[in-house]
């Protein structure tokens, strides 16, 4: 297991850790996982990310060579912008998920743990005479998230000047903790979340900086058990655990993902096919499951025959019960509509996503 580059200031402060994809992460702080998500649902958490894993493209054909490699605009994304993409087959299925970053000099691809090599492989297969170059940067930087509405006023306090938000997916470079970092706005969770993009060797300086700042907003270190209860409240799907090999982005809720306006890509006709036709077998739909205590992988079924499974299941505070993320059949997903879990005699509802408020 790669340790985490922060690890004994973790520890200090009471840190659990796990492994996620190989490498380590926190998954919570002592046993208040609670608090962790109160702190980013109503003030601010600082989340340690630096265990995802980063490739970088650099060459003057970098940007046309990636845009044939996945489902979203490469080309003509502006530089210092972000935006999200799958990396999928000849035949539509996924390879892995990526936050694609356009700096002035190299492309950077931010990938799930364990995921770096596979992607890298995928992409070096059609690198043919390309003037382009695949680095892993895993060592090089790592990512630090501000989770909640405080957090403008935390980056306010760390830069000694107001900060101004920042869109989904846009950038600016800025100065924290005498280190020169990348803050990409992200609100697939808050909106007023932020990214910080660190320099490896600066991640102690920066971690410090913003806890200091955040001390006066109630700011938490955010734990993986905690960011997991934000990550399902939001129907947002993680590759490895809602995401597989065989799973079609469009199962996945990924329109947000895909250009359809950009030109060839790996895999285009299969999403193009699946677009005319208008709907998907099987969809990504939200689950409320009660009290029943379910384990990733229950079937799903109606009327005795199975229509889906179960992807991830968290206990919301949000709805005061147990939820989950599952693959739920075209035919039975409409919100309300009830399913056994398994055998039964437990069930689940068919749910919106984002789940409401309970």
């Amino acid at each position: 297991m790669e340790p985490l580059s922060l690890h004994f200031v973790h520890e200090r402060a009471g840190a659990r850790f796990f492994s996620v994809g190989g490498r380590e992460a926190v998954a919570g702080y002592g046993d208040d996982v609670g608090a962790e998500y109160r702190a980013a649902r109503d003030a601010v958490g600082l989340h340690d990310a630096s265990y995802r894993e980063i490739l970088r493209i650099t060459g003057e054909d970098r940007a046309s060579f990636l845009h044939g490699m996945v489902t979203q605009e490469v080309k003509g994304l502006p530089v210092g912008s972000a935006a999200y993409a799958a990396l999928i087959t000849v035949k539509g299925a996924m390879v892995a998920d990526a936050r694609i970053l356009k700096r002035e000099d190299d492309l950077a691809l931010d990938t799930e743990p364990g995921l770096g090599a596979k992607v890298r492989e995928f992409l070096e297969k059609y690198l043919i005479s390309e003037d382009a170059e695949l680095h892993d940067a895993t060592a090089e930087l790592g990512w630090l998230r501000l989770l909640g509405p405080r957090t403008p006023a935390v980056l306010t306090a760390a830069l000694g000047a107001p900060f101004e938000p920042l869109a989904h997916q846009a950038s600016r470079t800025a100065t924290l903790g005498g280190q020169e970092v990348r803050l990409v706005g992200n609100t697939s969770l808050g909106a007023s979340d932020v990214d910080v993009l660190v320099p490896r060797a600066g991640l102690e300086a920066v971690w410090t900086a913003l806890t200091e700042a955040g001390a006066a907003q109630g700011m938490r270190p955010l734990g993986f058990e905690a960011l997991e209860l934000l990550r399902v409240e939001a129907g947002v799907p993680r590759y490895g655990q809602d995401m597989v090999d065989t799973t079609i982005p469009l199962e996945a809720n990924l329109t947000h993902a895909i250009s359809y306006n950009k030109g060839c890509y790996i895999g285009q006709e299969v999403i193009a096919r699946a677009t005319f036709r208008g709907h998907m077998n099987r969809k990504l739909a939200g689950l409320l499951l009660g009290e029943a205590d379910v384990a990733p992988g229950t079937e799903l079924r109606r009327g005795g025959k199975k229509v889906g499974w179960v992807t991830s299941v968290v206990r919301s505070p949000t709805r005061g019960q147990r939820v989950a993320l599952g693959y739920v059949h075209r035919d039975s997903l409409e919100p309300g509509t009830e399913l056994t879990l398994a055998e039964g005699p437990a069930t689940a509802t068919v749910s919106t996503l984002p789940f409401p408020p309970g």
